[in-house]
């Protein structure tokens, strides 16, 4: 691990874990402090596994220094990361549903009205065509299969630097759309739209009814203890899943062969995020904003790394991020 590229991507992955502690931090101090509680199994197992992995790409550098494979190292190192973003900020997005702050789904209707773009209308024709549903449904599922695949795909074609970037972007976009949503909370259009759900019997309503079941339950008090497991996407606006489609397609765009892949599938991945995710036109458009803000802070967050670096004892050569 001797190159500058893959020295300076390393010393990213340090400093990435310092947002990670203060996410941390804030889900320690809102058990300790609020009324919620955390069930200890699911969460201290996975939390340990990501922990795990965490050190094992740190030995693995201190036992085997120069020769040890930095592909290995930023794919283990990376999947950590991003595992323990999600590990924390699933509670999180828990503590932030639970204000009392008035429910803006009528606005938000309102807006996508006012767009061209009502809810209802969107979901009519989904549902008057049943061959779309499944495939709605398999686009959404992509966000759980990027976190896993894009660390190990940027640490095997070398960008480590981007990989770095990446999960920096990831967790900056994470927390802001938390916090985001604690202050203008919405449940989804179904719950705007106001009418029955057997409107639309060829949709399934299965991520929609945990996440009405779990926001009400919140607001009223009743949903205090949370397990892991059983956590719904209960954020609103702006949406995570459209965010996390154009994080994930801007991390692999460059990659050869696979960049065009990750880009047609995470672009299917938001296309079913109006009507599988329950989410309004506006919260699309307000997590494709952010994505694009995230990406831009963790790059300046990287060229303010790189010059402190540089004016440091440490001498590096001139470092090529535009192919990582």
């Amino acid at each position: 691990m001797l190159e500058p590229d893959v020295r300076f991507a390393w010393r990213l992955f340090h400093l990435n874990w310092l947002p990670i502690a203060a996410m941390g931090s804030v889900l320690l101090l809102a058990v300790l402090l609020g009324n919620f509680s955390i069930a200890p199994g699911a969460f201290l197992t996975m939390t340990g596994i990501a922990i795990e992995l965490a050190l094992i790409a740190i030995l693995y550098v201190r036992l085997r220094a120069h020769a040890a494979d930095p592909k290995l190292v930023f794919a283990l190192g990376g999947i950590s990361q991003l595992f323990m973003i999600a590990i924390i900020m699933g509670p999180l997005s828990y503590v932030a549903g639970a204000t009392s702050l008035p429910l803006q789904d009528q606005s938000f209707l309102a807006i996508d009205r006012a767009l061209g773009m009502d809810p209802g209308m969107i979901a009519r024709f989904v549902n008057e065509r049943p061959q779309l549903v499944g495939l709605l449904e398999t686009g959404y599922a992509f966000i759980k299969w990027f976190l896993l695949l894009t660390p190990i795909i940027l640490a095997a074609t070398m960008r480590l630097v981007r990989l770095q970037v990446f999960v920096g972007a990831f967790g900056i976009a994470l927390a802001v759309t938390l916090a985001i949503s604690a202050l203008v909370p919405a449940i989804g259009t179904y719950y705007g739209l106001g009418g029955p759900l057997s409107d639309y019997p060829a949709l399934n309503m299965t991520f929609y009814a945990a996440q009405l079941r779990d926001i009400l339950a919140l607001r009223e008090g009743a949903l205090r203890h949370l397990e892991l497991f059983e956590l719904a996407g209960i954020v609103s606006f702006p949406s995570f899943h459209a965010a996390s489609g154009v994080l994930y397609l801007w991390a692999l765009w460059p990659v050869r062969r696979l960049g065009g892949i990750a880009a047609a599938m995470n672009v299917w991945m938001i296309i079913a995020t109006p009507v599988i995710g329950a989410h309004y036109m506006i919260d699309v458009v307000g997590g494709i904003a952010l994505a694009a803000i995230s990406i831009r802070a963790a790059s300046y967050c990287r060229d303010r790394a790189l010059r402190e670096l540089e004016l440091s004892s440490e001498r590096l050569p001139q470092i090529s991020l535009q192919t990582n």
